[in-house]
């Protein structure tokens, strides 16, 4: 196996690396705050080709493999997870889905865009009552011939007023169960979409999360992504992929809080030395680099596995699992080798450690991926 990137990756990881730096540092604290949605950064995120990273070029995407979003996402989300949740739900599931499943006149008309980050896009599968259960939709789309009259509520919905695509999983057929589901494309501005209150949350609180409802929203037979019925399977792929951009989100905040861990215990004096000189911190950084160490290699094993045609299932629910915990379990101890500054503001730990929890929720919850992994190393 090799280990080493090659010099494209490296470009791109310093590309974003940059870029965050420059960009995204300064204003995040105040971001936070007052939960405002990073529109400018996300606009030069789209010009510099981050938000359609894996899209061909025939399609206005930068063409890049699954690799270099993975190094591109561990970047951003060191700075700013609000940013990077936005760049994962348009490349790992609004411009993989359709460039995946649909058809070239839905390419043409709204990947192309997506792709060049002239617009973005958003996925609607969660409900108040289905959560992580895709299976119980209850939103419905009433086959009417030449469109669906669409009707329903979607909840937890990344970018949801900054979008102007939605991917929207809707019941047709309830007497089929999940054989029954559509995938439809709709856009934000059609008659009857109401978008709800942004949602006050712990942590990513940049992102723009909300509440969608549908009342007699008219969907063309032409946006439908696939055959009739194909919404469940085009929902469990897409999300397959989109786990892997979560990890990687993960693994970012884990890494960011480490590199703050460490530089700030090379200042920090206590007993006559710095606290890196303590054995008690060492072992904390020690454990630290280590648990990141091995969630990158899950990312990159999922995403090896994805460039290369095979069914990374398994690997990306293992990625997403760890990476979670471990944003967790090491955003906790930055806030602890921090001290008392740890747990303010300007010395951005405490962010991440809020934004680590969202990273073993969304995507699917732990429990959910480790339903995943016991079923395939069982079968």
């Amino acid at each position: 196996m090799d280990f080493q990137l090659t010099e494209e990756h490296l470009m791109i990881q310093k590309a974003a690396r940059d870029f965050a730096q420059m960009e995204l540092l300064p204003g995040v604290i105040e971001r936070d705050e007052h939960q405002k949605f990073p529109a400018e950064q996300i606009k030069k995120l789209g010009e510099l080709g981050f938000l359609g990273m894996m899209v061909s070029p025939k399609y206005g995407g930068a063409g890049l493999d699954t690799i270099s979003y993975v190094l591109a996402m561990e970047e951003i989300s060191k700075i700013d997870a609000s940013a990077s949740v936005v760049m994962s739900v348009n490349n790992s599931l609004v411009c993989w889905g359709l460039e995946t499943y649909g058809t070239e006149e839905q390419k043409q008309k709204y990947l192309v865009p997506l792709a060049k980050g002239e617009i973005i896009g958003a996925f609607l599968l969660s409900e108040p009552e289905a959560g992580s259960d895709a299976t119980s939709q209850r939103t419905t789309a009433e086959d009417k011939g030449d469109h669906y009259l669409l009707n329903g509520t979607k909840n937890w919905i990344t970018n949801g007023n900054s979008a102007s695509v939605y991917l929207v999983m809707a019941q047709t057929h309830p007497e089929k169960g999940s054989k029954g589901i559509n995938a439809l494309i709709v856009e934000k501005n059609s008659p009857g979409v109401t978008v709800g209150a942004k949602e006050n949350k712990l942590g990513i609180r940049g992102s723009d999360t909300h509440s969608i409802m549908f009342q007699d929203v008219i969907v063309p037979k032409e946006n439908r992504i696939g055959e009739d019925g194909f919404g469940f399977k085009f929902a469990m792929k897409t999300l397959g992929g989109g786990r892997i951009g979560i990890a990687s989100q993960a693994l970012g905040i884990a890494s960011g809080a480490y590199e703050l861990a460490v530089k700030y215990s090379k200042e920090r004096k206590a007993f006559g030395k710095e606290i890196s000189q303590h054995q008690a911190i060492q072992f904390k950084l020690a454990d630290m680099a280590t648990k990141i160490e091995a969630s990158r290699l899950l990312c990159l094993k999922a995403a090896w596995e994805k460039d290369h045609h095979l069914d990374y299932t398994l690997s990306g629910s293992m990625a997403k699992v760890f990476s979670s915990e471990t944003a967790m379990w090491v955003t906790t101890e930055a806030v602890q080798v921090h001290g008392g500054y740890g747990y303010v503001k300007e010395y951005h730990v405490e962010r991440l450690m809020r934004d680590a929890k969202i990273t073993q929720i969304y995507e699917g919850t732990s429990e959910v991926q480790r339903i995943v992994i016991s079923r395939s190393i069982l079968a």
